[in-house]
Parts: structure tokens; C-alpha cells; sequence
């Protein structure tokens, strides 16, 4: 747990304490390693409440290496946190009250085409061990959630919380349980993932020599968890010599590829399909956000915005030749 050491410190775990009585849901340590940056600055500054001004909070701001969106989310969380000093008679007024925040970068996330979505899923197919069965059972596991990812558009966390009843294969059916904003959802899996999933439990209760696990995704060492999905999905990337480094542009970012990043894909290679069937994609949205899992299908239709992987890659050449001369002249 990382201690806090600033004058600040107290007031940080009070406050801490007091979101956690109104039932916030993040972690205390969560919540604590969220103010780490600011406590850090006030320690290693020496600051005391005189030090607590708009100039201070600014000069703090701008040693950031973050993206503006990251932050504008830690100041934003520090004005909610002044704003309770000032409820409790700590402060005056609130220092950053009138500052606005930091401009955000337009975000295009990594867009993977339905063809390169088949070619990583091949390989990381091809490359699942035999050699033993923990090995062969891990590996299976990891092929099966990705699978699963890409083919139904789930958040990358999603797989590793299902239970076995969570699945009804004679229905084709997936539960997702108090998911994102504490959400539940019933979404049918399309064959082939039943298939896989079928396939998946059979082998694991052969190997592990039971009829059901807690968690559906279980090894010979338990459950699964997102390490093993984020090194394999790696190294698959580096096998199909795809480049994983964000591109960072004035006013514009390009994600790097993630796991998360077969959700972007389903989704906007869905509208892309639709649009290309003659359907209208602002029809699909209302289906397509129940699918996965949206509170409000407006946070869908982000996802027409979002440029598809063949668009994508020419804009970041653009965007690099743009940039390239720009630092030659």
C-alpha cells in the first residue's frame, strides 16, 4: 500500500473514508494511489496550505506526462477532493474552481479488419502447447476468452468472471453479470464461440477431473486472469509483425492494440457490414449498444465516428508525413 507523507495526507484518507461511507465502489488503495501524484508533488515540494493556490495546481498539472484525458481526470478528482476541504472548513475556496481543463486529444483506438482478426486468432491457435496438460488447458483457456472477445464484442475483463452457470449451451447463451456501471446483460454467442466454449469445459473437467469450477475459465492453477490473455495477445502481434506503439500527433492520438481492441473492432466492423449490406448503422446502434452492454446507445454511436482499420492506418501515414516535414523545415 503506498503511504501518503504530505500535509495533505490526513485530509486524503479522511476523505477517502468519507466516499467510501456514501458507497462508492473504488478501493480505498485504488483511491489512495489516485492521489499518489499530488501527494508525491507536496511532499517533494515541501508545501504547506499556503502553497494550495491556482499557480501551485497549475505548475503541478504541467510536470504530467499524461495524456490530457488522464489528466484531467486526476484534477478532476482534486477538485472534488478541495471541494470537500471547503465543506469541512479546511479551506477557503477551492483553487482550482475556475481552471478548465486541458484540451483533449481526439482518440481513434487500434481498429483491427475482420482479416487480421482471423489471422491473430489462427496463430494464437496454432501456437497452444501439448506438451502437458497445464500447459495445454491454459492456453486453451486464453484462445477460447479472446475468441470470445472478438466474436461477441465483450470488454476484455468480461470472460473472466463467468461461472459455468453463466453459460447455457443449450441456449447459446452468455449471462454477464454486474459488469460496467454495475450492469447486467443476456447475450446469445454465435456458434462457432459456442462451440468453442463447449469444447473449452469438456476438456477442462476431463483434465481437472470435475463436473464444475467456480469460474468457467479455470486452469490446473486456478483462474484464469488477464495476464496470461495479455501475453498471449502479444506475442501474436509480434508474430504477425503488427506495430504496437501508440502514434501521438498534435490534437490526435492513435491507440495502440489491446485485448480491448477487438471490442472496438466488433463493433465498428458490425456498422461497417451493416452499412455495406444496405442497412442504415443508425439502426443497428439500439441492438448493437443492448448487445454490449452501453447504459445509453449515444456511447454506440461513438463508434461511427470511428474510422475502420483500413482508413486508420492511412491517417496515421498522413498524419507521420504531415509531422515528418514539418520537423524538416
Amino acid at each position: 500500500m503506498n503511504k501518503l507523507k504530505s500535509f495533505l495526507a490526513n485530509d486524503i484518507e479522511a476523505f477517502i473514508a468519507f466516499r467510501k461511507k456514501l458507497g462508492y465502489r473504488l478501493k480505498p488503495n485504488n483511491m489512495r494511489n489516485f492521489f499518489s501524484a499530488i501527494d508525491h508533488y507536496l511532499d517533494k515540494k515541501g508545501a504547506d496550505w499556503n502553497d494550495l493556490t491556482p499557480a501551485f495546481l497549475l505548475e503541478f498539472r504541467s510536470q504530467l506526462s499524461l495524456e490530457p484525458q488522464s489528466v484531467n481526470l486526476i484534477m478532476g478528482a482534486l477538485r472534488v477532493f478541495f471541494d470537500y476541504l471547503l465543506r469541512v472548513d479546511r479551506i477557503a475556496q477551492n483553487p482550482l474552481k475556475d481552471i478548465a481543463d486541458l484540451t483533449r486529444n481526439a482518440f481513434i483506438p487500434y481498429i483491427f479488419s475482420d482479416e487480421q482478426i482471423d489471422q491473430l486468432l489462427n496463430v494464437i491457435q496454432i501456437t497452444i502447447r501439448s506438451h502437458n496438460e497445464s500447459c495445454f488447458l491454459t492456453d486453451l483457456a486464453v484462445y477460447t476468452i479472446i475468441s470470445l472477445i472478438a466474436q461477441c464484442g465483450l470488454r476484455s475483463s468480461e470472460p473472466l468472471k463467468l461461472r459455468d452457470d453463466h453459460y447455457k449451451n443449450n441456449e447459446s447463451t452468455i449471462y454477464i453479470e454486474k459488469s460496467k456501471f454495475n450492469k447486467d446483460r443476456l447475450i446469445p454467442v454465435p456458434q462457432d464461440a459456442a462451440s468453442l466454449i463447449d469444447n473449452f469445459m469438456s476438456t477442462r473437467n476431463s483434465i481437472l477431473r470435475k463436473e464444475k469450477c467456480d469460474y468457467l475459465f479455470t486452469s490446473t492453477h486456478g483462474k484464469i486472469t488477464y495476464y496470461y490473455i495479455y501475453k498471449k495477445f502479444n506475442a501474436a502481434l509480434h508474430d504477425l509483425e503488427i506495430d504496437c506503439s501508440r502514434k501521438k500527433f498534435p490534437g490526435i492520438t492513435f491507440g495502440n492494440p489491446t485485448p480491448q481492441s477487438l471490442r472496438h473492432s466488433f463493433a465498428v466492423n458490425m456498422l461497417k457490414n451493416s452499412a455495406a449490406k444496405g442497412k442504415d448503422p443508425e439502426n443497428v446502434l439500439p441492438v448493437l449498444a443492448a448487445y454490449m452492454g452501453h447504459t445509453d446507445y449515444k456511447y454506440t454511436s461513438l463508434y461511427l465516428k470511428v474510422i475502420d482499420a483500413e482508413h486508420r492506418n492511412a491517417w496515421v501515414d498522413f498524419y507521420s508525413y504531415k509531422q515528418k516535414n514539418h520537423q524538416l523545415k
